[in-house]
């Protein structure tokens, strides 16, 4: 099941993908929204054994021009810092908050909290974007450190790198090295499978994902 703040878009987007995904409308700033997207899920699904949190606002909604023209973060507009801190930040916590307790009543699940790379936290030019990012994973290794004890694993997922998605604008779409959304497949299902039933706050790039399973599996 995946979301989108329009339960119409969200229905769009998972009719181009093989059945039986389905689209819901979920707000993940709002908590009303988030506990029905939960509820409706739970309902259609039968339960959740996997939460992947992903929802995020990048650059272009307060800067449209963040490649070719930083702006200091002075410049910022107030109303565009939050709305990207309440996504990809406050929304992580709201999501997670909601399908938690239906993880630990199953005693088992996972999450998956996607990330970026570590610079690019540091970036010029790069508030809120950066900050956001920041803190959800500052996040993920709290969620990890209070389900340590469950059955319940968190880990955290970035690219490795800059990736073309809906973030990148037009005019920067064409530029050499911006890496496919599909290289998060691969470490995506094999988080969800049986093999990595133990791994728990671990911070996978999707880029080195080879390299990483295979020192994992000679270790």
């Amino acid at each position: 099941m995946i979301t989108g703040r329009s339960d119409e878009r969200a229905g769009e987007v998972a009719a181009t993908l093989p059945d039986p995904v389905r689209g819901i409308g979920m707000d993940v700033r709002d908590p009303d929204s988030v506990r029905a997207g939960r509820d409706r899920a739970v309902a259609e699904l039968g339960g959740i054994d996997v939460l992947i949190n992903n929802a995020g606002l990048g650059m272009r909604t307060v800067n449209p021009r963040f490649f070719a023209e930083p702006q200091p973060f002075w410049q910022v507009p107030v109303a565009g810092f939050r709305d990207v801190i309440e996504t990809n930040l406050t929304g992580y916590f709201l999501v997670a908050s909601e399908i938690v307790p239906h993880l630990l009543a199953a005693g088992r699940g996972r999450i998956i909290n996607v990330t970026m790379n570590h610079s690019t936290m540091r970036r010029q030019g790069f508030v809120p974007y950066g900050p956001s990012r920041a803190g959800a994973e500052a996040l993920s290794r709290i969620m990890a450190a209070d389900l340590a004890d469950t059955g319940v694993r968190v880990n955290l997922l970035l690219p490795g790198g800059a990736t073309l998605t809906g973030m990148i604008p037009r005019e920067a779409a064409d530029r050499p090295g911006l890496l496919p959304p599909e290289i998060m497949a691969a470490p995506v299902r094999w988080l969800c499978s049986a093999e990595a039933e133990g791994v728990h706050d671990e911070r996978i790039v999707a880029t080195e994902f080879d390299e990483w399973l295979a020192r994992r599996s000679a270790g």
